[in-house]
């Protein structure tokens, strides 16, 4: 179940977003997320959706493209073509919890962006 007090967290290391976006959705210490994922490096997708069911957090089948956060569901996983990288994020009851930029109102800067309804 998605955290209902959902507190932002910075990625421990910069290569540690999608495990900072795990423990935020799940209310779970990051260290932890770290051990369930198998990995301190980049998570891929796959390993996103095993952590999520672990905590019986369902993720939609299909990507899909977003340009305004208007179109967003209520809690999502963002996938973000940034500056630097492709990046992890969450959005969740109209904020980013971005584990790099912080808590934030609109998209991190990102060219390409993606999502999946999280539940």
């Amino acid at each position: 179940m998605i955290s209902q007090n959902i507190k932002h967290i910075y990625e421990p290391t910069p290569l540690q977003c999608g495990q900072a976006v795990l423990a935020m959705a799940t209310g779970v210490d990051v260290s932890q997320i770290v051990e369930l994922c198998g990995t301190e490096n980049e998570t891929d997708l796959k390993t996103m959706k095993r952590v999520f069911a672990e905590f019986n957090i369902s993720v939609s089948p299909n990507r899909c493209e977003v340009k305004d956060k208007k179109d967003l569901p209520n809690v999502a996983l963002l996938s973000l073509e940034t500056p630097k990288c492709w990046h992890w994020s969450l959005y969740a009851y109209g904020k980013f919890y971005d584990p790099e930029y912080g808590l934030i109102d609109d998209f991190p800067p990102s060219n390409r962006r993606y999502y999946w309804e999280l539940k």
